[in-house]
């Protein structure tokens, strides 16, 4: 120290020299008593990390680590040599949340790696945290700085069992990687027929052989239902048994119409249905007839590399038949054809829910895997079908099949494919058209079969079609000699005019009749021009519009109900959905039941299900409020008095302060097809028993709106026409039927009702 001091005279300065020395001295003492302290020793480990204390480098299994196998040994490496007996029961921990893992630590041959090994198998699909703490030390006593933690979970596992004991064996346990594809089998005993596959009481499958991910544990029970005396059982199966599922065993009474389906997983494709080796069907969806005990086995081919595959189903499985599924090598031409069964009608193809033909039978050309819907439609109570098919399914397509009002006039059209001609439309085996478009008053159900003719070698092939379909017929098409003098002729429909003929987008005539010369291959289109529509714009229901039946607080139903479309509730969940007897579909997006024709949805189903539905009920409610501030065209106020029955009323926008009332003298709605009808209704909409809705010139009930600010009440065997928009409650009475949707801010209630999306 240079520092100076002055001496007194009771030689104070020396005591205070003294007392700083020895502050000084005593920081340093303490300085390096903690190098000391914190000092680790150096050593040669090549992955050493940073730093000199002994520290855990790896493990086995390594942090987050998934899949881990129950008889695990479980290791820690250090990357220094370390003191065996710091290694123990009370360092080197294995935890089950706040449970320790009863266990034996030991030493290696390497002095860096100590193994555990569990007293017990682990359990699986459980997350385990290791810990290695501050007592674990190296050769040297030195010690970890700070505890080193990991965790892992281990494998989860399928069991099986059997309900009843009796009643049949599973096959498919043990353990699975998390997301791979288990496949498990139940077969029934003799006595018993395969009921489903639960988990935790909810059923996740109707087949046999159920094919899922792995997503933890799951805990199967195979149910089995004994076959009551008198019945008789349908047994399932696939062969092989990943190559599919099926669904439709049971006990049946005898002459009961039972259908099957078989759907091909991925990287299959369906052959073909057999019993006793013999081929009883070919459609994935196979009705038939139960006169005994049935043991069928669903076939499915493994699609070669350089194929792909075409798989069919028919949704409902009891709508139809489906024939063309199959591999084909890539750049092939595909025909799947669909047929619809007694009291359906076919709707459309549909793949990956996009519509992509209206016809029964469809090509396509296989560049990639193809899956396709075939859907069909129950024909409504009261209604009549039209079905369409082609002949020979390769020679076109046809659209216009459907279910429809009695009297309603429906439009079947059809399309000639390449190297084919129309020839015409024929019912019953009687030509009843050479149009390819062609109108029938829809008076009973209908069949019609478009028929085609190839075309021959040096002749060429005319083929006319309308655009659009509904607009207008026409005549002449066919197979003719080179240089032949032909006439297409074209005639509008009611609400449409005629336009022109093109030819490639070329205006080839503006004669509804035109006279040419047939030299090439020629496809005339004849364009009509749709009269512009009268009353307000048509509504905007957004996605609300997918639902038949939708809801704020439910919807119930008791008798025998039967509605075609989908339903859904939000915000509140699927038990306010009373009556209908739902079976939860198992991606649990959705559930289905016999008396709906499409899907059921609810806001406490499986994502994204939840934000669909609120959408929905946003767009529903936007829908009501878009409806009730309609003020062009100008509205006509409180016509009658709100009492329209015996009524005929134009389009237009109908404004009421009261309530509207329609007794069983009905109503009748008259205009052409794409003229609209709104009514504004302020209070109740009340519709007397008996009372039926007529719609005349072609008026569809897509085009009817009923904004209700009350309640919508449809009183007993109603038949009723339009879009209800209900800020309160819709309600249906004994054998109401509607042809249109229910959109309820509260709720809906049915009995023994009918309803049908336009």
């Amino acid at each position: 120290m240079n520092k100076k001091t002055t001496p007194t005279t009771d030689g104070s300065y020396m005591r205070k020299s003294i007392e700083y020395t020895g502050v000084i001295k005593a920081i340093w003492s303490i300085a390096l008593l903690l190098t000391i302290i914190t000092a680790c020793k150096k050593d040669n480990y090549k992955g050493e990390i940073t730093g000199n204390c002994p520290v855990v480098v790896s493990t086995d299994p390594t942090d987050k680590a998934i899949d881990v196998v129950l008889n695990k040994v479980i290791t820690a490496t250090f990357n220094t040599n370390m003191a065996a007996a710091s290694i123990n029961d009370k360092t080197f921990l294995i935890k089950q949340g706040s449970n320790i893992v009863s266990g034996k630590v030991a030493a290696t041959a390497d002095a860096k790696v100590f193994t555990f090994t569990p007293d017990q198998p682990l359990l699986p699909f459980v997350l385990y945290n290791g810990t290695i703490t501050t007592g674990a030390t190296d050769s040297l006593r030195t010690a970890m700085v700070s505890n080193y933690t990991w965790s892992f979970t281990t494998i989860p596992q399928v069991t099986l069992t059997s309900n009843p004991v009796a009643g049949g064996v599973s096959t498919g346990a043990g353990l699975f990687a998390q997301g791979s594809d288990v496949t498990v089998t139940a077969t029934p005993n003799t006595g018993y027929t395969f009921t489903n596959w639960t988990k935790n009481k909810v059923i996740v499958s109707t087949s046999s052989d159920y094919l899922f991910k792995m997503a933890g544990n799951a805990a199967l029970v195979a149910n089995y239902a004994a076959v009551p005396a008198g019945k008789f059982a349908v047994n399932l199966s696939s062969s092989p048994v990943a190559g599919g599922t099926t669904t439709g065993a049971g006990s049946f009474t005898a002459g009961t119409t039972v259908t099957v389906t078989a759907k091909a997983s991925s990287g299959y494709t369906f052959t073909n249905w057999t019993q006793a080796g013999t081929v009883a069907s070919t459609s994935t969806s196979y009705p038939f007839k139960i006169t005994g005990n049935r043991s069928l086995v669903a076939h499915f081919t493994k699609v070669a590399a350089g194929s792909f595959a075409l798989n069919l189903s028919s949704s409902p499985t009891a709508g139809g038949t489906t024939t063309g599924s199959g591999p084909y090598t890539s750049g092939a031409t595909a025909t799947a054809t669909a047929k619809a069964n007694a009291g359906y009608n076919f709707k459309n193809w549909t793949n990956n829910g996009a519509i992509v033909s209206a016809s029964t039978s469809y090509q396509v050309v296989m560049n990639s895997d193809v899956t396709l819907v075939a859907n069909f439609v129950k024909v409504t109570p009261g209604n009549v079908a039209l079905n369409l098919s082609s002949n020979p399914a390769i020679g076109g397509t046809t659209t216009g099949s459907g279910s429809y009002v009695i009297g309603t006039t429906a439009t079947a059209t059809a399309k000639a494919n390449t190297g084919y001609s129309f020839t015409n439309w024929t019912r019953a085996g009687n030509i009843v058209s050479t149009s390819t478009s062609y109108q029938v008053v829809m008076t009973a159900n209908t069949t019609l079969v478009a028929n085609f003719t190839k075309v021959v070698a040096g002749n060429f092939a005319l083929n006319l079609s309308s655009s659009p379909f509904a607009g207008g017929k026409t005549v002449g098409s066919g197979s003719f000699a080179s240089g032949t003098l032909v006439t297409a002729t074209a005639t509008a429909n009611i609400g449409y005019t005629f336009t022109n003929w093109t030819d490639n987008g070329v205006v080839a005539s503006i004669a509804a009749s035109y006279k040419f010369a047939l030299l090439a291959n020629r496809t005339l289109v004849a364009n009509f021009t749709l009269i512009p529509p009268i009353g307000p714009p048509p509504i905007n229901l957004g996605t609300a519009g997918n639902f038949t039946a939708l809801t704020k607080s439910g919807i119930s139903t008791t008798g025998v109900t039967s509605i075609v479309g989908n339903i859904g509730v939000s915000p509140i969940s699927a038990t306010s959905i009373t009556g209908f007897g739902l079976i939860m579909d198992a991606n649990g997006q959705s559930s289905h039941t016999p008396i709906v024709t499409g899907k059921v949805f609810a806001a406490d189903y499986a994502a994204p299900t939840p934000a669909k539905m609120t959408t929905a009920v946003n767009d529903m409610q936007t829908a009501y409020t878009t409806g009730m501030g309609l003020v062009t065209p100008a509205p006509i106020v409180d016509l009658y008095a709100g009492n329209i029955s015996g009524r005929i009323l134009p389009p237009g926008l109908y404004k009421y302060n009261t309530g509207v009332l329609i007794t069983n003298a009905g109503v009748t709605l008259t205009g052409g097809p794409n003229d609209t009808w709104v009514f504004q209704i302020s209070q109740n909409l009340t519709v007397n028993g008996s009372a039926k809705i007529t719609l005349l010139g072609g008026a569809q009930a897509k085009n009817i709106f009923w904004v209700v600010a009350g309640q919508a009440t449809l009183g007993t065997n109603v038949n009723f026409s339009g879009i209800i928009l209900s800020k309160t409650l819709i309600s249906l009475n004994t054998g109401a039927r509607v042809n249109g949707k229910l959109l309820a801010q509260t709720a809906v209630t049915l009995n023994a009702a009918t309803v049908t999306t336009p």
